[in-house]
């Protein structure tokens, strides 16, 4: 039995609007652009810094608590930094409520007002003293089956007892994120919970006074008031316009082709989620003979866990591709915004660069999510914006990139990949993964750091390489000599235009139990 379900992307979609009363009449009258946000912070500088962090949400395990680490190493930066952006999986497993506490709020307790006493901050009531701007991750969107919901709460009591060998570094709760809305009452403005009458209206006179150029917006006010607009949104800082997107919503693998080759396809991902299962019951059983109290064992237990993590994050990136079909939904609306905020951004005068954030990375060489037909997906409908945008902007770009910077998570681990060309509006641009910040760190891809791509025309297929990993930084070596190096990034954005960004990578490496912290060198782009 799985441990997790995903909620169908129609379903993500409706609830999130209903969460924030997309386009109520209350807001179409007020003018209000529930896409945009201003940060009231009375910084204007255009150099600035920001943190990045992204799938840290895990509480201590085997005694250790990485997420801590890195949060504390944070610490030092924090009143240097304008604000802190989080790539997604704010809580493991299943993005439920009972987490928080231990796996956000706790951890992070310094960035929170209040934060001195954690334990009297609700995780629907959190007010950051530096801007939190998180987007959403898979886990923050995951439910639990009703039957093993049940299960799991019923024999809680008994797995505490035990201390289960292989489920002790997850967390998961009996009910989950509730699609999501876990994460909308933690971090969006859930106007769902107001009255639709005097009560909104008096939250929204008091809360939407920001004004742009797209109308009336929220206005983001540290240490009183720090809820996000909505699941994808955008800010700007300093001249550099900021898009925050929700990749879970466009990510589904396209439907395989009514084909000879479509229908082998199939056959051979059939074939290949039943050996997946085989490997899981396999590596189940091994476990079952290994003892946590003996060091080489915990280790091999270690490894086991996460082969069994790695294993359904294949087996559900199957299950996506077999159910795809032509009623798949994609988010077009979102993705429209996207290209029409891009276009628009290019024509304001103000604006000297942007930058994208959300979770799926389009480009990566960690092990298991290279080649996953989500990643594929995400590469995939990313270039058709960019392309559109190209086509709009033309010569106002004058050979600049379209974007400065991409920021993605998913991928445990830290990497700079710079693309070559595509052959599309994604060529030459510079991609950070930032997914190693707390949770079970990945390898590189034994193939290496250069990713090639298949281009099929109706003449010939052509395979070329699109792009090459410049830094990876994830788990190394073997048993008692292994390597976790956790990692945030500090990114300190000159003045200029175009702008100018260092990259300042901070590492919490775990090495034979023992903690250290390092600055790698500084790179630039």
């Amino acid at each position: 039995m799985r441990f997790v379900s995903d909620p169908p992307i129609s379903l993500k979609i409706r609830k999130m609007k209903e969460r924030v009363r997309w386009l109520e009449p209350s807001l179409v009258e007020r003018g209000i652009d529930q896409t945009r946000m201003v940060l009231d912070d009375g910084c204007e500088s255009p150099e600035f810094s920001f943190l990045v962090v992204g799938d840290s949400g895990s509480g201590a395990y085997r005694g250790e608590n990485p997420q801590r680490q890195v949060a504390e190493l944070m610490l030092p930066h924090r009143e240097e930094s304008r604000f802190v952006l989080h790539t997604g999986d704010v809580i493991y497993l299943v993005g439920s409520s009972e987490y928080y506490l231990k796996n956000f709020i706790s951890p992070y307790r310094e960035f929170l007002v209040g934060g001195e006493q954690p334990e009297r901050i609700t995780y629907d009531q959190m007010v950051f003293n530096t801007p939190f701007l998180p987007v959403l991750g898979n886990h923050d969107y995951y439910d639990v089956p009703i039957i093993y919901g049940l299960i799991a709460h019923a024999a809680l009591p008994l797995r505490r007892l035990l201390k289960s060998k292989l489920d002790g570094g997850f967390d998961i709760s009996w009910h989950g994120s509730g699609q999501g809305n876990a994460y909308a009452r933690a971090f969006l403005d859930y106007l769902k919970a107001f009255d639709p009458k005097g009560e909104l209206e008096h939250h929204l006179d008091s809360h939407y006074t920001a004004k742009t150029e797209t109308g009336r917006c929220l206005r983001y006010q540290p240490g009183r008031f720090t809820r996000l607009p909505n699941r994808y949104y955008t800010f700007r800082s300093g001249g550099i316009d900021f898009f925050a997107l929700d990749s879970n919503t466009f990510n589904a693998p396209s439907p395989l082709p009514a084909t000879k080759e479509g229908d082998a396809y199939r056959r051979e991902l059939e074939k290949r989620r039943d050996d997946l299962e085989r490997q899981k019951l396999q590596i189940i059983e091994t476990s079952s003979e290994l003892d946590s109290n003996q060091p080489d064992d915990a280790e091999q237990l270690d490894d086991n866990r996460t082969k069994l993590e790695q294993i359904d994050e294949l087996l559900l990136d199957i299950e996506k591709q077999l159910a795809a079909d032509e009623t798949t939904v994609i988010d077009l609306e979102q993705l429209n915004w996207l290209r029409q905020k891009l276009i628009e951004s290019w024509n304001t005068a103000q604006v000297r660069g942007r930058v994208i954030y959300f979770h799926h990375p389009p480009y990566v060489t960690e092990a298991t999510k290279w080649h996953q037909a989500q990643t594929l997906a995400i590469r995939h409908r990313l270039r058709q914006v960019l392309d559109a945008v190209a086509n709009a902007v033309g010569k106002q770009a004058a050979g600049r990139p379209l974007v400065d910077l991409i920021l993605s998570g998913h991928a445990h681990c830290l990497e700079y990949i710079r693309t070559g060309d595509t052959g599309h509006a994604d060529s030459n641009l510079n991609w950070i993964v930032c997914g190693g910040s707390g949770y079970s760190l990945r390898r590189q891809r034994s193939e290496g750091s250069e990713l090639r791509e298949t281009f099929r025309n109706s003449q010939s297929d052509r395979t070329r390489l699109v792009a090459k990993s410049l830094l990876f930084v994830g788990r190394s070596g073997q048993g008692f000599y292994k390597r976790r190096p956790y990692s945030f990034l500090r990114i300190d954005v000159q003045d200029g235009r175009p702008p100018k960004f260092k990259i300042r990578p901070f590492i919490a490496e775990q090495f034979r139990k023992q903690w250290n912290n390092s600055e790698l060198e500084p790179f630039a782009i």
